[in-house]
């Protein structure tokens, strides 16, 4: 099934779409270092990147989407989440980095069976609730467009009415939000991200999100009365879980039917340490430890036999962030891009381009391509019913 993908970043989001039945015809980010590691892996012709169609430089407001009419079954993305970002300035509606507006765009121009967007969780804030109504009901009547001079608040009343009118003639999406953690479908990392799944309203079919196959419950489980440690041959002295846990560890009656929420552990297993085995860690791509890495308020590294936390995009004071590994020892160090890739669930032959700096901040950008793939394979069988 062809798609488009917008705001694509460094491909997390397009490779497991990829992964799960999807080719992109035409592939848009505006940014030249995500725009490099995504030509370089083609040119390289990784797996991941396989029939991947053209990508293209550029403002993604001058791209013309109808062209892709009756051509595309998928429109995909990340519109950019800075306004929405808790890190941010939370500008939100007033903030000309918010891209929903193209992402609406395209769906409206190239009328797709489905669509599948991502943002961050700060879209769902309280103070963002009004707009995240907005940016629904314009996803679902793409062809209500907000007048001459009109305020959004004017529009999101209209399209109220108009959704509530029950004369839908026009172009319509059923749509469905949903704020899901990547670790409860295989990802080491405890990364939150809004999903809004479209499909068209002239399609036989019905769709939910896919239910969450991995839990923390089952990791705990796996650590106190398993063989994770065993499994990792890890000395009995360095064993343990971290005290927050112990009660919830103590309560679980019966082993949980999901699989082990997965660790910083089981991420890094089979990478040689890049700090202490140097040439060794010159056989993976982008395996070079940073020095630097210490601890601050706020800021305090993941503990290697949990799921990590969020990786971010190193604007949060020291570049990187708290992209660092907690060992049992209490020291930390920065996690190696590879390492990183791997948290995102990124494949070992995918090469970033640039400095650490930068590609930390492409992989803190990235959607993880599990999540992705989980998501998307779900659509596509859906689709392929409606076929």
């Amino acid at each position: 099934m062809k798609s488009v993908e917008l705001f694509a970043g460094a491909g997390g989001l397009g490779i497991g779409l990829h992964q799960a039945g999807f080719s992109p015809l035409n592939v848009i980010e505006w940014d030249r270092y995500c725009c490099d590691t995504l030509r370089e892996n083609l040119a390289r012709r990784v797996k991941s990147l396989k029939d991947w169609g053209e990508i293209t430089e550029g403002d993604v407001r001058i791209v013309d989407f109808k062209r892709y009419e009756g051509k595309v079954q998928l429109i995909s993305g990340g519109p950019p989440c800075q306004p929405f970002s808790l890190g941010g300035k939370h500008q939100a509606y007033d903030d000309t980095r918010d891209m929903f507006p193209q992402a609406i765009r395209a769906v409206r121009d190239a009328k797709p069976k489905a669509f599948i967007f991502e943002n961050v969780k700060g879209l769902t804030r309280a103070t963002f609730r009004n707009y995240f109504e907005y940016v629904r009901l314009q996803l679902e009547h793409p062809t209500v467009t907000a007048k001459d001079q009109e305020d959004w608040m004017s529009h999101l009343a209209r399209l109220e009415r108009h959704h509530t009118s029950g004369a839908r003639p026009d172009l319509h999406y059923r749509v469905v939000t949903r704020l899901l953690n990547a670790a409860d479908y295989g990802v080491p990392q405890r990364r939150e991200r809004v999903i809004f799944v479209g499909i068209r309203d002239d399609l036989n079919t019905e769709w939910s999100f896919p239910k969450p196959t991995h839990s923390i419950d089952a990791l705990l489980w796996d650590q106190t009365r398993g063989d994770y440690w065993d499994r990792h041959r890890v000395a009995k002295r360095d064993r343990g879980l971290n005290s927050r846990f112990l009660v919830r560890a103590r309560n679980l009656e019966e082993k949980p039917s999901e699989e082990s929420w997965r660790t910083v552990r089981d991420a890094i297993e089979g990478l040689p340490d890049a700090e202490k085995n140097p040439s060794a860690a010159k056989q993976f791509l982008n395996h070079r430890q940073q020095p630097g890495a210490r601890s601050y308020p706020g800021h305090t590294g993941s503990p290697l036999d949990e799921a990590a936390k969020t990786l971010k995009a190193g604007v949060h004071g020291v570049p990187g962030g708290e992209n660092m590994l907690f060992r049992p020892d209490g020291t930390v160090r920065y996690f190696t891009v590879r390492e990183s890739a791997r948290l995102q669930t990124f494949p070992d032959d995918f090469l970033f381009h640039g400095s650490w700096s930068e590609t930390m901040r492409q992989l803190g950008n990235a959607v993880p391509v599990m999540l992705a793939r989980k998501v998307g394979e779900s659509v596509a069988e859906q689709l392929r019913r409606a076929a």
